[in-house]
């Protein structure tokens, strides 16, 4: 089982069990203050069950649920946003046999302390039985009202993937004028797997082909993949272009994690804008965000813009409302070919979790041999030159190191990320 600000995941029936799901739920009603929590799951087998238990928890600590049955994670946030806390039921892009529950407080995910107090027994007051009422979220209207009109109307896929996007994303794209084509929209099966992000997509990029764009969703609708021109474009693309509508609408602070592809950035400061960058996280990128005033966002390895104003939380939903209302605009592809002409390579070492600091803390005297210019905010990132950098990181939950190098050329990023690589084991081999 994992536990952590991003939520509580494990494979259900395993090693997360309804006992935890009570246990957890229970403590989460400490920081529950309107005395309501809304709730919704995605589509995963166990999401009812879980569901159900996770409110009973809530209710008999006097709370009120106000459920919103299969809901994806977005809409969930957003009604949490106005009612004052909410539970989402979902695993995010883990395997389908995993399930989790992911706590809102305030509108956005929890923090630190408040994770404490979730893991932690809560003896709490028993007053009253709360009630449970189902509810529907206004979140399309909301969306629509602030995306604006399209500049036309449009051919467009959506790849549910099975997920809980399925009844939402359809409704949005055709208020806002564009004719829907649905597949893998089979809410009782994940057809292509939990993630777009690890997924060729191959079914969606063939139902393209007479359409303008493809979007494809993970089972809570975080994520988002766009699909154009007969490509399965990276996950930074889907946060250039989210960025792209956002400046579009006036937005200029923005805050990226450390990393979002550099074509973000040049694209938001050619534009008039200044970008922050976080930690790697959600939960990053949303925290510098709110404690500079930051308007927009995101994190790229995940397609996940954020957009403060509407959401704290990654939200793929909007965002394919953004990207859709931009197609008709002349400049729309030469965003897109912006974007396209920087190139992300993800790689891992295997590094025992125990010397991972070792390893990290002695890969920074060489690195500053070797570049100019270091930060070591998350891990180390060194950059090359204005188009070229290249990250170390450690992970929080694998016996592993993470590399990452970006470039406009190919062959420069190719190089630079075996030759970090080799830097990585270099240095394991010589303090294990």
């Amino acid at each position: 089982m994992k536990k952590s600000i991003s939520g509580i995941r494990g494979i259900f029936g395993k090693d997360l069990l309804l006992n935890d799901v009570l246990e957890f739920c229970n403590n989460f009603s400490k920081l529950i203050e309107t005395g309501k929590c809304v709730i919704g799951n995605d589509t995963r087998p166990s999401g009812d069950m879980i569901r159900e238990t996770a409110s009973a928890a809530i209710m008999q600590n006097g709370i009120d649920i106000l459920n919103l049955g299969m809901a994806p994670t977005p809409v969930v946030f957003r009604e949490a946003r106005r009612i004052g806390a909410g539970i989402v039921v979902t695993s995010s892009h883990n395997p389908i046999e995993w399930n989790g529950l992911k706590f809102i407080k305030d509108g956005r995910g929890i923090v630190e302390e408040e994770l404490k107090t979730v893991t932690t027994h809560q003896e709490i007051q028993k007053a009253k039985i709360g009630k449970e009422e189902k509810i529907e979220s206004d979140y399309v209207n909301d969306a629509a009202a602030l995306i604006g009109e399209m500049k036309k109307s449009s051919k467009v896929v959506v790849d549910i993937g099975g997920g809980a996007a399925k009844n939402i994303v359809p409704t949005l794209l055709k208020k806002l004028g564009c004719t829907v084509n649905t597949i893998n929209d089979d809410v009782s099966t994940s057809s292509r797997g939990p993630d777009p992000t690890a997924d060729s997509l191959d079914t969606l990029l063939s139902a393209t082909k007479n359409a303008e764009i493809g979007f494809a969703f993970d089972l809570d609708g975080d994520r988002l993949v766009v699909v154009n021109n007969g490509k399965k474009q990276t996950p930074d693309v889907t946060l250039g272009l989210g960025v792209a509508k956002a400046l579009e609408l006036g937005y200029k602070k923005f805050v990226l994690s450390i990393d979002s592809s550099v074509s973000v950035e040049k694209f938001i400061k050619n534009n008039g804008g200044t970008v922050q960058r976080s930690k790697v996280g959600e939960a990053n990128v949303i925290e510098l965000m709110q404690s500079s005033g930051a308007q927009a966002g995101g994190e790229g390895s995940s397609g996940g813009f954020i957009l403060p104003e509407f959401n704290y939380c990654r939200d793929g939903i909007l965002t394919s409302g953004f990207i859709a209302s931009m197609l008709g605009d002349k400049s729309f592809n030469d965003i897109l070919s912006f974007m396209e002409s920087y190139q992300q390579i993800r790689n891992k070492v295997s590094v025992e979790s125990n010397l991972h600091d070792d390893v990290i803390e002695n890969l920074i005297g060489t690195m500053k041999e070797r570049y100019s210019e270091i930060s070591t905010l998350d891990g180390i990132k060194a950059v090359i030159d204005e188009d070229t950098w290249t990250l170390i990181r450690k992970s929080n939950t694998e016996d592993i190191i993470r590399v990452s190098t970006e470039s406009n050329d190919i062959q420069k990023a190719q190089q630079v990320q075996k030759d970090t690589e080799q830097l990585v084991r270099q240095c394991y081999e010589k303090i294990r």
